[in-house]
């Protein structure tokens, strides 16, 4: 199937529709963004649909040529039947090509849908035989795997459209519009630092107790204006918790859409993150990303874009020498409970201003 795809690639000359499909979840939809930026300043002539969860079109709206699809897999787009009246949608919608950087269950189902219609389709090598190497805790291969916006630029270059991601231009910051305002207040001589303190699974973020020291001792600064992102009932009432108790500190959670966190996240100074999405949102922007790791680690290569590696702060590796245990930090060998406990706040609190000073 490959190889009869490949023999059907376009000229870069053309005027082609491309379908870019990326379901979720949110930090590899935002690692999307860039990659798609570079994509389309590269080939001005491509059109480009994207295929993904309404609730992730603000991330895109930046980019020229650019046109969004609701994947509405759990509605009318459910099962093998609704994706097949997906798949029929976009036919209709004169797709030329397609670029899955999903790779899942349901891409597979529509990579069959397509290929009967005679679209070319490339899928992402995820390289999971290099994962397994990497996060196994024997023999394990310790080494800079490809990263993830390496991995979507290969799925373009298949399809016959090579883009160099040296060449990223940041997304421009966006408009604090007057209903940000009423909840970042008037911006002043101050420096806005986000911190988005959780993550998907417990091991990938810092112990709350760790985290409200670092917290209090940043909310003391008086050029310092702190706000918090985060999500659901116990993330909001965890942040609203700090906001009540340390000055120049805000809790955005339930305050603002989507859209209007993409706009302030684009005004910070830096975005202190765990291995998470708010860390790939903030380098769309150009923000710098401190980000704390847990059992994860950077070389699986979800380390936001464009970050130096000193700004990821990892555990004491000679003494969990089994991290990573897992790509996406959901299996913890007994032991690896608390690895996160072996990062002092006090280093986490002096790179934060480090990075502030300097940005």
């Amino acid at each position: 199937m490959e190889d009869q795809n490949s023999n059907q690639h376009p000229s870069t000359s053309e005027n082609k529709h491309l379908l870019v499909i990326r379901l979720s979840a949110m930090g590899d939809v935002a690692m999307v963004v860039p990659v798609l930026s570079i994509l389309v300043r590269t080939y001005p002539q491509l059109t480009i649909t994207v295929l993904t969860r309404s609730f992730f079109f603000p991330l895109f709206s930046h980019l020229p040529n650019v046109r969004l699809y609701e994947a509405d897999v759990d509605g009318v787009h459910e099962g093998v039947l609704g994706l097949g009246t997906l798949a029929r949608e976009l036919r209709d919608e004169e797709i030329d090509m397609v670029a899955d950087l999903h790779d899942v269950l349901r891409t597979n189902v529509l990579r069959s849908v397509f290929y009967f219609y005679g679209i070319p389709f490339e899928q992402i090598d995820k390289g999971r035989a290099e994962k397994k190497a990497l996060t196994r805790e024997t023999n394990k291969i310790f080494k800079q795997l490809k990263t993830t916006h390496q991995r979507y630029a290969e799925v373009f270059e298949k399809l016959g459209y090579p883009i160099d991601l040296s060449n990223y231009t940041a997304a421009a910051r966006r408009e604090i519009l007057p209903r940000i305002s009423d909840v970042t207040g008037k911006r002043k001589k101050v420096k806005w630092l986000g911190i988005a303190p959780f993550a998907q699974h417990s091991s990938k973020f810092y112990p709350v107790d760790l985290m409200e020291q670092v917290i209090s001792r940043l909310s003391s600064e008086a050029n310092t204006k702190i706000f918090l992102f985060g999500g659901g009932d116990t993330e909001k009432k965890q942040l609203e918790e700090w906001e009540s108790r340390f000055e120049n500190c805000v809790s955005v959670v339930g305050k603002l859409r989507f859209a209007e966190e993409l706009s302030l996240i684009s005004n910070l100074y830096m975005m202190l993150s765990m291995d998470s999405g708010n860390a790939h949102i903030a380098a769309i922007f150009g923000i710098p990303v401190l980000s704390i790791w847990g059992v994860t680690h950077p070389y699986v290569g979800f380390a936001a874009f464009n970050q130096p590696m000193e700004n990821c702060i990892l555990p004491d590796l000679e003494k969990y020498p089994k991290i990573p245990t897992s790509a996406y930090g959901n299996k913890v060998p007994e032991g690896y409970e608390d690895v996160m406990r072996s990062i002092p706040p006090e280093v986490v609190v002096s790179k934060v201003q480090r990075l502030l000073t300097n940005s």
